[in-house]
């Protein structure tokens, strides 16, 4: 018979904690064997405001919208967003129920733990690879802010920087994100309303100055119907799917409110609301958005041709002029260096959870918190590893591409572990949280598993026919390359060190 084992210090802290008036939440993480160490300072719209940050739909509309836009034109950017969107909030319900049963740091690795201790190695690869994933996506924010503002340079001096420049621009942003970072939970909870705001004003500001200056309007049979395929390859529904890339690559991000439910009131409620009420949301004003450049895109040959470094640049170009085109292009870049310090902000949460489980060296250090309740150590480890992969699109920006194009398969793959055990093991969530799916939770669980598993085949397909060395996906190469390094880790250090949650260590 397993039991629950825990140091006798560790059993003395905690229990002098529970002699303390507790909330609900505190009282659950107890109930879990941690000792709350975090101020619980957000609400339910800073806790939502994260995962709006983490999805940035302006942001990641954007800096994507090229990829349906030639992959299946507006007919495939149209349904293709509506169909993701259906079965990414299936998933994010999927998320929700699990998090509102296990509202700690670390969300999908801590999960991946819980509901099958046995296999402490699931735990600590799910954990590893959304670590990489969460500083990848990072890193790729902080570069798109970098070539938004080199795409600003271009339609506003005529000047096209450099890829140094690029880089040393996305230097700038990496320590900004980490400033921004150890000033703490205050901190990232203001920004994340304000994000949200944000997003909800520059959503209706995009709107409505492409409507109104937009020369030519599109026909209704454009916006719904109209084909367009530049990958080269003969299959019209092939094509189309590559389309759905754009829209999995924006709505990715929900599951960040798990990363910070330790810094949340009644997390078990407010972090699964967020997780799913940020799916929603998006799926709605990302809509809004799509359907406003659809409208007003006044040529895609003239898209895909263009010499900006963000391609939206030219649409907006086309269709409001060069002074309203900085206007634009300045709303999503705020909007970006958001969602990349949201990125950060996730990944030095993980650090924190993985260290305190001895799943990550330099426990001590991972785990040290400053005035400001940041876990600084993994602020900065993120910001350090972020500008070294930002020299790499110096050399090569499609080695760079490869590598950040990854994080995406890596996030969704993330997503697979808790779903894959709550559908061959529905016994593994034994007492739900407040948000329950009751009698739908497997079927839901089902759908987003087989869902999940397609669009991962779907992300390492090549996207261009014929296939070379400049267009080849390489994001096959880069998954398995993280892949090779969590293993890697694993044997040589994890099986040695990590059992699973320190309070949770099963024994035969």
């Amino acid at each position: 018979m397993s039991t629950l084992q825990a140091s006798p210090e560790k059993i003395e802290e905690v229990t002098a904690v529970t002699r303390d008036n507790v909330d609900t939440s505190d009282q659950r993480l107890l109930d879990l064997g941690y000792k709350p160490e975090f101020r619980r300072e957000m609400s339910l719209f800073g806790v939502l405001g994260i995962s709006f940050c983490a999805i940035g739909i302006l942001t990641g509309m954007s800096s994507a919208f090229q990829t349906g836009l030639f992959s299946g034109g507006p007919l495939g950017l149209f349904w293709g967003w509506n169909i993701c969107s259906f079965f990414m909030f299936l998933i994010a319900l999927s998320l929700a129920e699990i998090c509102s049963s296990y509202p700690t740091l670390g969300g999908l690795y801590f999960w991946v733990c819980r509901m099958k201790p046995n296999l402490p190695i699931l735990g600590f690869c799910t954990g590893w690879i959304y670590s990489i994933a969460m500083v990848f996506t990072g890193t790729a924010g902080n570069l798109s802010v970098a070539l938004y503002i080199a795409s600003m340079a271009e339609v506003g001096q005529g000047r096209s920087l450099t890829r140094v420049e690029i880089a040393a621009v996305a230097w700038a942003v990496n320590i900004t994100s980490g400033i921004v970072n150890t000033t703490g939970t205050k901190a990232i909870g203001r920004m994340s309303t304000f994000n949200v705001w944000w997003t909800f004003g520059g959503t209706f500001v995009l709107v409505i100055t492409l409507l109104v200056k937009a020369p030519v309007k599109n026909s209704a049979s454009f916006v719904f119907t109209d084909y367009q395929n530049f990958t080269g390859w003969g299959s019209r529904g092939f094509v189309v799917l590559l389309g759905f890339l754009q829209a999995i690559y924006t709505l990715e991000g929900c599951e960040t409110a798990a990363q910070l439910a330790e810094e949340a009131k009644r997390a078990e409620i407010l972090a699964p609301l967020a997780v799913v009420g940020s799916i929603a949301g998006s799926w709605f004003i990302g809509l809004a958005y799509m359907l406003a450049l659809l409208f007003s895109v006044q040529s895609i040959a003239s898209v895909q041709a263009t010499t900006y470094a963000i391609p939206i640049a030219q649409l907006f170009y086309d269709a409001v002029g060069p002074r309203l085109t900085i206007v634009c292009l300045v709303v999503v870049a705020v909007a970006q260096v958001t969602a990349s310090i949201t990125a950060f902000t996730a990944s030095s949460r993980l650090f924190y959870a993985l260290a305190r489980d001895n799943a990550f060296p330099a426990k001590e250090k991972f785990m040290a918190l400053n005035r400001y309740q940041a876990p600084y150590w993994g602020v900065w480890t993120s910001v350090l590893i972020g500008c070294i992969l930002s020299c790499a699109y110096i050399g090569s920006a499609i080695a760079f591409n490869a590598m950040l194009s990854s994080a995406a398969i890596a996030v969704m793959l993330s997503y697979l572990q808790p779903i894959i055990i709550r559908v061959f093991w529905p016994d593994s969530l034994p007492e739900p949280g407040p948000f329950s799916l009751g009698k739908w939770s497997w079927p839901i669980n089902l759908v987003s598993l087989l869902f999940s598993s397609f669009i991962c085949i779907l992300f390492v397909l090549p996207t261009s026919y014929p296939v070379n060395e400049f267009n080849m996906n390489y994001a096959i190469l880069a998954i398995g390359g993280v892949a090779v390094i969590v293993a890697i880790n694993w044997v040589t250090w994890g099986r040695y060190n990590f059992v699973g949650p320190v309070f949770l260590r099963e024994t035969g």
